[in-house]
């Protein structure tokens, strides 16, 4: 980065005294301020001294002057360049197990009971939030690449059947099905099994597509359990059943105190309600593939009204497959290392909090 190759060692422990001030209360930080500090590479420097480093980081872009305040603040470029000093170097303070004890156990507290994917999602929205005065986001990964685990049908009345349609990430559909005729318990327990037996582990798409394929190619006796299976399966998963990626979201309110202007607030806060618009933007900078937290600080790329927010995410994972996403969304002033290990924290240890007893 073509900043942090222009900063020295000692502008570099200044630009960090400063952003931690920052962070810390949240006013302009003056040479005084710094000057008093006693630790890293500003120990024992002028006011003045501090003053001159502080114009050079400044004409660097690093930090900025609010009205006519003697102080600065950091710009973006200033916390994207600590939060790579938090997570580079000979010690990085990016780590899961860096995590405080006490912040570990109150994440672990909040989840026990918890079960299923959708269930951990929505606590963890809840958690992040709490934990990081920001707003906790999670979105469950996009339905039709889920796996079938079980499928279970039962007898209503005449021609109506409930369909219960259980998931390997945990997700349960329950749908009552208005079918073209009418099946027999035996039936419908047959074509439960013909769907368990054989589809167990197929994406639901998939199963939809091998079902229409077998009943082209079979004429015979086999021929009626088909259209059985396929007139329940059709009903169960319809295809205009567009999935959605499930989001939650909470702590909305931690950001009322963090926006100046009003009208930039009520962007903001429409932004985050419209549900599709946050699973747009953390699918394009979070990739399922990646193994630790993003930090995000361009988020007005892909949303104009997110401007000077951030994002820390990290995709969630159980039994080394995506099921989610979960971060935190927030003004530039907040606890950077807090909150990264956190979500980096929850990230990993996600197929525990589903199978606690393993």
């Amino acid at each position: 980065m073509a900043d942090a190759e222009r900063v020295t060692a000692r502008q570099r422990a200044i630009l960090t005294a400063i952003i931690e001030s920052y962070i810390e209360t949240g006013e302009p930080v003056g040479s005084g301020t710094i000057a008093r500090l006693q630790s890293g590479e500003s120990v024992g420097l002028s006011p003045a001294t501090v003053r001159n480093e502080m114009a050079e980081l400044a004409d660097a872009g690093l930090l900025e002057q609010p009205h006519t305040s003697a102080g600065r603040v950091p710009t973006a470029r200033a916390f994207r360049m600590f939060v790579e000093q938090l997570s580079g170097g000979v010690n990085p303070r990016i780590d899961a197990a860096r995590l405080s004890a006490r912040s570990r156990s109150q994440i672990d507290l909040s989840f026990v009971g918890v079960a299923g994917t959708q269930a951990v999602l929505e606590r963890t929205s809840h958690v992040l939030a709490t934990l990081s005065s920001g707003v906790g986001v999670a979105i469950a990964a996009a339905a039709d690449g889920d796996m079938l685990e079980h499928v279970h049908f039962s007898r209503l009345a005449p021609a109506r059947v409930l369909a219960v349609v259980v998931t390997r990430s945990g997700l349960v559909r329950d749908r009552v099905l208005a079918l073209d005729k009418d099946l027999t318990v035996r039936e419908l327990e047959v074509a439960a099994n013909f769907l368990n037996e054989n589809f167990r582990g197929w994406s639901v798409e998939r199963v939809r597509a091998e079902i229409a394929r077998l009943v082209e190619r079979e004429k015979s006796e086999y021929q009626r359990l088909l259209n059985s299976v396929q007139q329940l399966w059709v009903k169960a998963v319809p295809e205009m059943d567009v999935p959605v990626q499930t989001v939650y979201v909470d702590g909305v309110a931690n950001l009322v105190g963090s926006q100046e202007d009003r009208e930039r607030l009520r962007e903001v806060l429409t932004a985050l309600e419209a549900k599709q618009r946050l699973v747009e933007l953390l699918n394009a900078y979070i990739d399922a593939r990646q193994e630790s937290v993003r930090v995000v600080f361009d988020l007005e790329e892909q949303a104009p009204e997110m401007a000077g927010l951030v994002l820390i995410a990290a995709p969630a994972r159980m039994g080394g497959e995506s099921r989610g996403t979960v971060g935190v969304i927030g003004p530039k002033r907040m606890h950077y290392e807090n909150t990264m290990n956190a979500v980096s924290y929850i990230a990993q240890v996600f197929d525990r909090m589903l199978h606690p007893e393993e």
